[in-house]
């Protein structure tokens, strides 16, 4: 992540929740031993709250993280909340450290890598081909950057479908709506200089927007690519269009970022429509995944 990037989740994060950012000053000046950053979710989760601790490597096994997470899980009772929220790398120091400061595991998100150079010639325009086959009806829109103001109310709608995908125990969906997405993700995304690309599906005899892809590429790594959102809507499910978004997507980028090498998703480990989308289109396992992972905020405040 570039420093541009980490400051805008610092203060805003992705999807426009209040937050607060704490840190343990170095022993040198303008160094840092450890930090969290502590949202505080202000329209649905009202009584949960989401943590990401982080301790430099030099300054562990001193009681910096297990400090910074008593201090976190207060000020969160402090903000009302009575649940934590978290994720860190599978059988890492973060798994360990979280599972012994009382975390329970929730959903495990199983990280997938593209390898553009490995696949092989002509097979992306074959599935492209496949999938338009099967979803007849439907037409391919696509822009870089903002959604058009014509569109923004039928993608917050595909946001919206995102509620049906695999969750932690006792977390809301989020609801979506136009202003919400406009001000509270591309507005924030718009600050980390990030290129964003959209592709979407529309049915051309409602004018809905049934699917959406995005794509999220750094300027200063623009070797790697890093998948955002992929969506369906409900009734427009069972056309092949999350795998016809998807490939056209891998067509437009070798058109418009060539330096470009990889692109990174992460799945549930239980979304197995979604896995063998990835998988046909020539995405590999790349461990560790990620571990989502929660805990009461009263017994992580006790934390020794």
């Amino acid at each position: 992540m570039s420093v541009r990037a980490l400051r805008v989740w610092l203060e805003h994060g992705w999807g426009g929740d209040p937050s607060e950012t704490w840190l343990v000053p170095g022993e040198e000046p303008g160094t840092v031993q450890g930090w969290y950053k502590l949202s505080l979710p202000d329209l649905e989760n009202l009584d949960g709250a989401g943590i990401s601790v982080v301790v430099h490597p030099a300054f562990r096994r001193r009681g910096t993280g297990r400090a910074l997470l008593r201090h976190a899980a207060q000020r969160a009772a402090a903000n009302g909340r009575a649940r934590l929220a978290s994720e860190t790398l599978c059988n890492s120091a973060g798994e360990s450290f979280a599972r012994h400061a009382g975390f329970k595991p929730g959903v495990m998100e199983a990280r997938r890598v593209l390898a553009l150079n490995s696949v092989p010639r002509g097979r992306i325009a074959s599935i492209r081909a496949d999938a338009a086959r099967a979803a007849g009806g439907y037409s391919l829109v696509s822009w870089p950057g903002p959604t058009p103001d014509e569109y923004l109310g039928h993608v917050a709608a595909v946001w919206e479908a995102m509620n049906d995908a695999p969750r932690s125990e006792g977390v809301e969906g989020r609801r979506w709506d136009a202003r919400r997405l406009r001000e509270r993700v591309e507005a924030r995304q718009a600050l980390t200089g990030l290129r964003r690309y959209t592709v979407a599906a529309r049915h051309d005899a409602t004018g809905e927007v049934a699917a959406i892809t995005q794509v999220h590429i750094n300027p200063e790594h623009p070797e790697w690519a890093y998948q955002g959102l992929t969506a369906v809507t409900r009734p427009h499910r069972g056309h092949r269009l999350g795998l016809l978004v998807k490939a056209e997507m891998l067509r437009w980028l070798a058109e418009t970022e060539p330096k470009l090498e990889r692109i990174e998703t992460g799945n549930a480990d239980s979304n197995r429509h979604m896995i063998a989308i990835n998988e046909a289109l020539g995405y590999r396992l790349a461990d560790p995944g990620w571990l989502h992972l929660t805990a009461l905020a009263a017994d992580v405040g006790g934390a020794g």
